[in-house]
């Protein structure tokens, strides 16, 4: 990144802002706000100029790095209805199908827009590839290790992700699952979530840190000063997922105290890692002075900071000023044409971030801080 670009950032004006006592933004001008980056999501899904380093699986729209942004714009069109459509005319453009992996989380997240769709316009015929899909990993269950064993020296693939064996894949099923199980009434889908969820953090939950490592590799990793690596857009994936499943979990399911504790505790590091400048850093433990601002760990924070305190998990006067210096630092993430900038690349682990790279990912990310924002400003107003 340019030194004179990072010193504008953090030049003495945004300083004084950071430190100021946090006000919240209007409702109005916080969907305002999300509108703007969402419009030029919607405008420019072709911008791959702007993401140099995407696979080529980004120009598929049931792909994850697509699929975060298409149901991330299902909460908005909860509160603004021009939205529905995008969503429904793609689901019936793609014929309701998932990705082609068939055990791969990232090629599950899709349906969750599907589900929504199915009830707002897209009709029963949505769920039927979903239902179809998921039926053949409940005959065929994967019970393999859930060590990430890369299948080429230095890849990013292994088989273990045939299960959750990286963090983020918290964020790309359980929710889906949760959403179709509720509208199927089958039980299977619940129950193999609880199950696999558990698995998972016993596996990459670091008690001591209460975070996720992202995979196996990364458990005797450490930076130049010896810390260990905790990214901040897989955490942010494991926050926005809990968000996501605490939606759907009735406040007297049996396993909803499971995943509010983990919540909780998670909430309660991450707001200590939260920078004076709003953001979070790629590297959670990195707190060096100087480390460049990155958005889509920081959106997703936002997210669930505010989500928290709106359903009463989270303590107001610790949670509430975080989620609108978060909300405030993505402000300064987005570029003149609305769109989001700062957001870190595909990747697996922290890497360098510009002002003028996006993802459909960070976009979405933005998109549920920018809902959240909006109930919690809202009902604020109201007091």
């Amino acid at each position: 990144m340019p030194l004179s670009l990072f010193a504008l950032m953090m030049s003495a004006p945004a300083a004084v802002a950071a430190t100021a006592e946090p006000v919240m933004p209007k409702p109005a001008d916080i969907l305002a706000q999300t509108r703007r980056v969402a419009d030029w999501q919607l405008t420019h899904r072709e911008a791959w100029d702007k993401m140099p380093a995407a696979r080529p699986s980004v120009r598929e729209p049931r792909d994850w790095q697509q699929a975060t942004f298409w149901v991330a714009l299902t909460d908005l069109a909860e509160r603004d209805a021009r939205y529905r459509d995008p969503v429904v005319e793609l689901g019936r453009a793609q014929k309701w199908q998932l990705g082609k992996l068939a055990y791969h989380a990232d090629d599950q997240l899709i349906a969750q827009a599907w589900e929504w769709a199915a009830r707002n316009g897209g009709g029963a015929e949505a769920l039927v590839p979903a239902r179809a899909y998921f039926d053949n990993v409940f005959t065929n269950r994967r019970t393999n290790s859930l060590e990430f064993i890369p299948t080429q020296p230095g890849g990013g693939y292994s088989l273990c992700t045939e299960r959750w064996c990286w963090c983020d894949a918290l964020f790309m099923a359980p929710p889906t699952m949760l959403r179709i199980g509720m509208a199927t009434g089958d039980k299977r889908y619940a129950d193999f979530v609880h199950q696999e969820w558990k698995a998972t953090t016993d596996y990459l939950f670091d008690p001591s840190e209460d975070l996720y490592f992202r995979d196996s590799r990364f458990f005797d990793q450490r930076d130049t000063k010896g810390r260990k690596l905790f990214w901040s857009r897989g955490n942010g994936w494991v926050m926005g997922g809990l968000v996501r499943v605490l939606q759907i979990l009735d406040k007297d399911d049996p396993q909803r105290p499971y995943y509010e504790g983990l919540f909780k505790k998670m909430a309660a590091k991450l707001v200590t890692l939260q920078k004076a400048d709003g953001y979070w850093p790629a590297s959670l433990l990195d707190q060096d002075p100087g480390t460049p601002p990155e958005s889509s760990g920081t959106a997703f924070f936002t997210y669930a900071f505010a989500w928290g305190v709106d359903n009463g998990l989270l303590d107001r006067k610790s949670y509430e000023p975080a989620a609108i210096r978060g909300w405030a630092a993505l402000q300064r993430a987005v570029q003149k044409d609305g769109m989001l900038g700062w957001v870190q690349q595909v990747g697996d682990r922290p890497d360098s971030v510009a002002a003028e790279e996006t993802q459909f990912y960070g976009s979405g990310a933005y998109l549920l801080a920018g809902t959240a924002m909006y109930d919690l400003a809202q009902k604020r107003q109201k007091r």
